[in-house]
């Protein structure tokens, strides 16, 4: 008997990224924490993990261009994260703060505009 949606175990295990420098994005996701599964700096694609988590990078060589959304991951703590972030010279778009809906979180834009946040659910 098949099993229907809402009984199904789902989860995101990656997302894939359009990137213009691959180089500059490798950097960046390594400065935050991840670590390069495959690929690299100098390769079409890339793969980077953190925690069970990966955020794959497919080399354009263009912009992807902006408002596409958001992509969260949950750490241990966002205002380490986020001081990592500053500390490697990538401005953050928002600074940690406790959000109504029981998050402490931060956004900041990748090279190619890509926004996440880093967040941590409130105790």
């Amino acid at each position: 008997m098949a099993r229907s949606a809402d009984e199904q175990h789902t989860e995101i295990n990656a997302i894939t990224f359009v990137v213009a420098d691959m180089a500059a994005s490798v950097a960046f996701y390594e400065a935050l924490g991840f670590v390069v599964a495959y690929g690299g700096a100098d390769e079409p694609f890339s793969s980077l993990k953190i925690g069970t988590n990966f955020v794959n990078l497919q080399h354009t060589g263009k912009a992807p261009g902006v408002g596409w959304g958001r992509v969260i991951f949950h750490v241990d703590d966002p205002d380490a994260v986020h001081q990592i972030a500053i500390s490697a010279g990538y401005p953050a778009a928002t600074e940690p703060a406790d959000a109504p809906w029981g998050e402490r979180y931060f956004h900041i834009h990748d090279p190619d505009g890509h926004e996440l946040s880093f967040a941590r659910l409130l105790e």
